[in-house]
């Protein structure tokens, strides 16, 4: 009897003798849904939980593939480094993240909120790369050619390097590139793209995955920079596959309040260098532009003896800013005060205001306490705790930090002021800025034109700045 999944390879059955030999045919599963694969028929995609959509299909045998024109196993040290060459995109700012520029054959995605300015930065970029001799393709998947042109005008690109097309089929657009060999591509945007013969809409987890390894296996055949850009999700991580971000060599981040100028460019991964280093753009009417001194930008319009304002350094990657922090404290007859964080972990936040209530004696129970980061800017990291637990200090008793001090520290459970990474670096931008006083951990090292006000304790840190109601 045959069995579902096998061939019966046999000795005819009319022969005396002979036994029918049973050999396995080896199969796999696909999801007609996602493209996702599985070794065994499931009753659910494990990718898009689509019930039923698991198809048995032929896997072809590759035990006997010949290596004709496949390339050859190397030593190492014969490898030629100057193959990962690296083309300046002319936008300083992006260059710093990547690390000199875009390498040939390379594959970068870029991710952000709408309205951020991702396209905006792709078109400069082609523009600036075009005026120095490379021919550049931009495949608009979801603007028409003349919201591309009005945009072109806007930003000044007019460079005939820069060649544009509409278009949504990837088989169309494969055909542009033939057609065109231009040295880079940017794709506006991957989740936009469909190819016939993957199964899905537009977006689905399988023509996303299917197109973007389409496009990774033509920047590694053919040589170009091929430059992606993404959805974001309403959490910020981007839209698709996991696989999108595994496939592609570089991962930037845009990110930005669109309501503010600044704009924050970050490698979340990057076969090609650091991942520490972070871009810096202001949002003007021509395009964005590079911020040399974004610490001076931040600060510009910072209030002199307003109480809940704290300068803090922080670090971005490798990068030293000073933000401010602020703080407002008010009264409310509401059984549940609200507590609100812009720019801030919210979680991070209300650990604070609890050992303010418990270690420090500030009382905020029946109190609303609204804290931000001015400017647009998010800061994640822990080396801005101490700052905001002394803006809202600060607020809550109408004091005063003295003028030109700047705080820094994680502060922990026990309401202990715990040393922060690179804190040498942070002083040294506060000094470069004019600042004279730093209130930290006592782990904070000496820098030139900075009196140090070393602490243990939140508790501490109040008492000698003279927090005091």
């Amino acid at each position: 009897m045959e069995t579902p999944g096998s061939a019966v390879l046999a000795s005819p059955s009319h022969l005396p003798g002979t036994v029918p030999v049973v050999t396995k045919t080896r199969t796999i599963h696909r999801c007609r849904e996602c493209g996702a694969t599985s070794a065994r028929w499931l009753g659910r995609c494990p990718e898009c939980a689509e019930w039923g959509s698991l198809e048995e299909l032929p896997l072809a045998n590759g035990a006997g593939a010949v290596l004709h024109d496949a390339e050859r196993p190397v030593p190492v040290a014969e490898v030629d480094p100057l193959g990962a060459a690296r083309r300046p995109t002319g936008l300083g700012e992006l260059d710093r993240v990547l690390g000199g520029g875009l390498v040939a054959g390379s594959v970068t995605l870029l991710g952000g909120e709408p309205g951020t300015g991702k396209s905006t930065m792709m078109l400069q970029a082609l523009g600036l790369m075009a005026e120095r001799g490379a021919r550049c393709l931009l495949v608009s998947a979801e603007e028409s050619r003349e919201q591309v042109g009005l945009r072109a005008r806007r930003l000044g690109v007019s460079d005939p390097g820069v060649l544009v097309v509409s278009e949504t089929s990837l088989p169309r657009i494969l055909a542009h590139v033939d057609d065109v060999a231009p040295d880079v591509l940017a794709v506006d945007s991957v989740q936009t793209i469909v190819d016939p013969d993957t199964p899905g809409v537009p977006g689905s987890v399988g023509q996303v995955r299917e197109c973007a390894h389409r496009l990774v296996r033509v920047a590694k055949q053919r040589g170009p920079s091929v430059l992606l850009v993404g959805h974001v999700t309403k959490e910020g991580t981007l839209a698709g596959p996991r696989a999108l971000e595994h496939v592609v060599d570089t991962v930037l981040s845009f990110d930005g309040d669109r309501h503010h100028v600044l704009r924050l460019l970050r490698a979340t991964k990057h076969r090609f260098g650091s991942t520490q280093e972070v871009g810096l753009f202001e949002m003007t009417g021509g395009g964005l532009v590079g911020v040399p001194d974004p610490s001076a930008l931040l600060l510009a319009d910072r209030p002199a003896g307003v109480p809940g304002s704290v300068v803090a350094p922080v670090l971005e990657g490798d990068r030293p800013l000073l933000v401010e922090v602020q703080a407002l404290v008010a009264r409310t007859s509401a059984p549940l005060p609200r507590r609100s964080a812009q720019g801030l972990d919210g979680g991070r936040v209300a650990l604070l205001l609890a050992v303010l209530e418990r270690r420090v004696d500030v009382p905020l129970s029946g109190f609303e306490v609204h804290a931000s980061v001015a400017g647009g800017v998010r800061v994640t990291e822990a080396g801005a705790d101490l700052a905001v637990a002394l803006a809202v200090t600060g607020a809550r008793l109408d004091a005063t930090l003295p003028a030109g001090t700047v705080a820094l520290g994680e502060v922990g459970l026990g309401g202990e002021v715990r040393r922060v990474p690179r804190a040498d670096r942070r002083l040294a931008e506060a000094a470069r800025l004019g600042f004279n006083r730093a209130v930290g951990p006592v782990s904070l090292p000496d820098v030139e034109g900075l009196s140090v006000l070393r602490v243990g304790t939140v508790r501490d840190a109040v008492a000698a700045l003279g927090l005091t109601g």
